[in-house]
């Protein structure tokens, strides 16, 4: 594994990181000045999370854009994804260039975050409250939730073969080659981070119940749900555990955050008023980052004038929804223009001064809804009225009534549900991934386990490394 190490130079307020320095490790920039203090660590952390806003990874392609596009999301979409359109990605150097720049980006975050791990436990003595476990427990459950996603994005799913050749597991920042491992090898070094990172977060305040307000270490521990807490971790296992038919360890997961109730489902009262509307339903999110450029990234993809455009027609609209005009989504996840053409709303910058700073900003990647429905999976054999019971919750807490689902019917309308909370947010292609579907509604004609497009393709650099890579193919 060839990665840059990028030393992070971060602004004092740790929300966002604009200024990177290119190094090498015998850079002048060592790291004994970074990590230095515990304002040091924290900017670091900072650092890695607002290194996956930017639109190469989760400001765009990871969520609404090369990800919306591959679970045909979207009826329109740029030209520069037609060959991901059809699941033909090496014919394309445009969609190979983005592809390579989610690669790099992703282990370049890892990177990152490994220089926390590699020097937080000898300085443990400069921190102050519960800090130390805090940030060394947010660290690992990056790393895991980082390369899980890159599992997601380049390897085979645990469905189509659990021993197939994947993605290397970086757990150093230096120049070390790491090997390829298995599906089976990434997934279980997830777990040991995120159960690592579980434990050190039992001090997290979204557990403890510790009121935290900006006199404690300037609000250092506020805002838990744009970093990845406690419950943001028992979320991620889930979804890990579920990706490897993990049932039992799944629910278990889910519901504890189901059982905590520190996540409300979104009040008719913050959708009332349009002009400062909780847009993204951010009291839902278990964890958000929070992106400072999501203003322009929304009025660049989900309005006419912008230059990376998508959008779905009316007829789609009405079929994900099936018309239910009280769907709190349908009525205020889009916006229509003049041709008839519906954008994505959810991350539009409301302008009105009292709309809440809690509102702004917010790109969710684990949400409530996602955690019921993964509940509602793990019971679908062995209890099957709870299982209904939960996917009820969802459609009750979005305006819509109760409905019985039958047997038959069950993955069919699990399928739509996914389709309906999720548009926008990157998970709609893993899921029919997880399943090894053949086919993903609306990519007509086309079978993904066939064109291998389930699996997008390894830098054509990492071969040429002589690092002895295997085709993920």
């Amino acid at each position: 594994m060839k990665i840059r190490i990028l030393i992070l130079l971060l602004s004092t307020s740790f929300v966002s990181c604009n200024k990177w320095l290119d190094v090498k490790p015998d850079s002048q920039v060592k790291d004994t000045e970074l990590f230095s203090s515990e304002t040091g660590f924290k900017e670091a952390l900072s650092g890695v999370y607002s290194a996956l806003t930017y639109e190469p990874l989760y400001g765009r392609e990871l969520t609404f854009g090369l990800m919306g596009a591959l679970g045909c999301e979207w009826d329109y979409q740029n030209n520069s994804y037609a060959a991901d359109k059809a699941y033909a990605y090496k014919t394309s150097s445009v969609s190979l260039d983005r592809i390579d720049a989610i690669w790099e980006g992703l282990y370049n975050a890892v990177a990152n975050d490994n220089k926390i791990i590699e020097n937080i436990d000898a300085k443990k003595a400069i921190f102050g409250g519960e800090n130390f476990n805090v940030i060394k427990g947010e660290a690992l459950a990056l790393r895991a939730f980082i390369h899980f996603d890159l599992l997601r994005t380049f390897g085979a799913s645990y469905a189509e073969d659990p021993n197939k050749m994947t993605i290397p597991y970086v757990t150093a920042s230096s120049k070390q080659i790491f090997p390829q491992l298995t599906v089976t090898q990434v997934i279980d070094k997830v777990l040991v981070d995120l159960l690592a990172a579980e434990e050190l977060l039992k001090a997290d305040p979204i557990l403890t119940g510790k009121t935290i307000t900006i006199a404690d270490d300037n609000g250092y521990l506020m805002n838990r749900q744009v970093h990845l807490n406690y419950y943001a971790v028992k979320g991620l296992l889930a979804r890990v555990y579920l990706y490897k038919s993990d049932l039992v360890n799944a629910l278990a997961n889910a519901q504890v955050v189901m059982d905590a109730t520190k996540f409300t489902w979104i009040s008719p009262a913050a959708l009332s008023n349009r002009a400062i509307a909780d847009l993204t339903f951010s009291s839902e999110h278990l964890f958000a980052l929070n992106n400072i450029r999501l203003n322009a990234i929304s009025n660049n993809a989900f309005s006419s004038t912008g230059s990376s455009v998508f959008y779905i027609s009316k007829a789609s609209l009405q079929d994900y929804y099936n018309s239910a005009a009280e769907d709190y989504r349908y009525l205020h996840w889009f916006k229509v223009n003049d041709a008839g053409d519906y954008y994505l709303n959810m991350y539009t910058q409301l302008t009105d001064s009292q709309w809440p700073i809690a509102y702004r900003n917010k790109m969710p990647l684990i949400k409530l809804a996602e955690i019921y429905f993964i509940a509602a999976e793990c019971l679908q054999k062995t209890d099957y009225a709870t299982a209904v019971d939960y996917i009820n919750k969802v459609r009750v807490a979005r305006g819509l009534i109760s409905s019985p689902i039958n047997a038959a019917d069950f993955e069919t309308i699990l399928a739509q549900e996914y389709r309906k909370e999720l548009v926008g947010e990157g998970q709609l292609f893993f899921y029919h991934k997880r399943k090894n579907n053949a086919a993903i509604p609306k990519a007509t004609g086309l079978n993904l386990v066939q064109l291998k497009g389930y699996k997008l393709p390894i830098p054509v650099a990492e071969y040429e490394n002589g690092v002895n890579r295997v085709d993920n193919q």
